[in-house]
């Protein structure tokens, strides 16, 4: 008797997520990992959200199913080399959280701050923590049960070394434009510049050839776009040291996120 084919799957965005993260480079690898990156989940602007979300504020963490929607590759590849290895060692795919894989499919929790059901557009849910790219699909959010979810004595794996935390230094220009544009309404921003840099948002291949502690890697130039501000940054004795903060254009800040 001839098997059955497997159905193939269509589904619909219910929402997408609003994040500091206009480009792919420097958004943190795991969620969490940059407790001061929020964002807000806005779902379609549909009456059936409000009742659909009823019970969510009782939970302090959410599960967000999404789609890595501009990961930049057409194809998926069996083994991958994980930035975590520094690139020197394959793993496959399905064993990573690469987002190259067969369905572009990712998982992340994330802390909820609120949520407001009247908002205006859609429903909204404000989260801390966030991983993802701004404008990403949401696919479906689930609640986050400690019980369930949480396995305390699960093993790592490859992944198992935690992440190396760099020092973080605002040279005075820095610390002052950052200052100005906390008073103006950007709070927290100081926070999510140092919690970004300290867990070193470069490629892998520039962690691997140009550690914080290499004398060859002394005074290298950097750059890495935070909401629409292009943030200077150089390695000086063994720190990340952020020397200056451009703030863009909108339009400018779209176009570096594409270049």
């Amino acid at each position: 008797m001839p098997k059955k084919a497997v159905p193939a799957f269509h589904f619909e965005p219910i929402a997408v997520i609003h994040t500091p993260f206009t480009q792919r480079f420097g958004i943190p690898r795991q969620p969490g990992l940059v407790p001061e990156a929020k964002g807000t989940i806005k779902f379609r602007n549909d009456p059936d959200f409000q009742h659909a979300l009823k019970g969510m504020e009782q939970f302090t963490h959410l599960w967000i199913v999404f789609v890595f929607h501009d990961h930049g590759g057409n194809k998926w590849k069996p083994t991958i080399r994980p930035p975590r290895l520094g690139g020197k060692e394959k793993m496959g795919v399905l064993a990573s959280r690469s987002p190259h894989r067969p369905n572009p499919i990712g998982l992340s929790v994330c802390e909820i701050e609120s949520i407001h059901l009247s908002a205006k557009g859609g429903a909204e849910i404000k989260v801390r923590g966030v991983d993802l790219l701004d404008g990403t699909p949401i696919l479906d959010v689930k609640p986050y049960i400690p019980y369930a979810d949480s396995v305390p004595s699960a093993n790592p794996g490859w992944a198992h070394e935690e992440i190396k935390k760099t020092k973080v230094i605002f040279e005075p220009l820095a610390l002052q434009k950052v200052k100005q544009l906390e008073e103006a309404g950007e709070a927290g921003l100081h926070s999510l510049i140092e919690q970004l840099l300290t867990i070193d948002p470069r490629p892998g291949f520039q962690r691997r050839e140009l550690p914080p502690d290499a004398e060859h890697a002394q005074g290298k130039d950097f750059g890495l776009l935070v909401k629409n501000h292009d943030v200077h940054w150089k390695i000086e004795n063994q720190a990340f040291v952020v020397t200056d903060l451009v703030t863009l254009r909108l339009r400018d800040s779209k176009k570096a996120s594409t270049d």
